[in-house]
């Protein structure tokens, strides 16, 4: 039998370590890394080539869905489940652009995150099917991707010329972004537009 060989990221430790040993106790299934953030599982994926990358989406340095869209466009032979407690469908549908295979949440009992990695790597897909329902029919996210990096960045309270720096953009544009993103949402400012984003899973 074949070893399924697994990167697991997620950035509280004792949630690592639990889910850590609950794979290691699968027979076909061994850990060959764990990353608290983002950017080192993306290090640990490069360097380990692993069959399946285990994701939480709210990490530091890099969320899980820019991290799942990184692993799709540079290690494709990776397949990709992410393991949240976001049972938002905007979530579901920006995991699923960004080529995960799994979507489970952190609620479902622990042997169905094994099974997941079994059947995601033998190329099926995973997705609790009640959220699958309300994915396709929840409103579509308007952001485009640089208005989500930027309204992002103003939700946690960086203020203009700090995002523009961030990023290497010019103030103006950062603004004219924020006026888009506000606009798009139907909010009265910044904050309570990445309110509503994140609410909906857009964030």
């Amino acid at each position: 039998m074949k070893t399924i060989r697994v990167v697991l990221a997620e950035d509280q430790a004792m949630v690592r370590g639990a889910l850590a040993a609950l794979l290691e106790i699968e027979s076909d299934i061994a850990v060959c890394a764990s990353a608290a953030n983002g950017r080192e599982a993306l290090t640990a994926v490069a360097q380990h080539k692993p069959d399946v990358l285990v994701t939480d989406i709210e990490m530091p340095e890099m969320t899980g869905l820019t991290l799942a869209s990184e692993v799709r466009s540079r290690f494709p032979q990776t397949r990709i489940v992410i393991l949240t407690t976001f049972a938002r469908p905007g979530y579901l549908r920006r995991a699923l652009d960004a080529g995960a295979r799994g979507y489970l949440l952190k609620e479902r009992p622990s042997a169905e995150l094994a099974e997941a990695v079994r059947r995601v790597h033998r190329g099926l897909r995973v997705i609790d099917p009640d959220l699958a329902t309300e994915a396709w029919q929840a409103d579509p996210d308007p952001l485009t991707e640089r208005e989500r990096q930027i309204l992002w960045r103003a939700g946690e309270g960086r203020t203009s010329q700090e995002i523009a720096d961030e990023l290497g953009l010019p103030d103006g544009t950062v603004r004219n972004y924020l006026s888009e993103s506000i606009g798009k949402l139907g909010a009265g400012n910044r904050i309570e537009a990445a309110r509503l984003a994140r609410s909906k899973g857009w964030l």
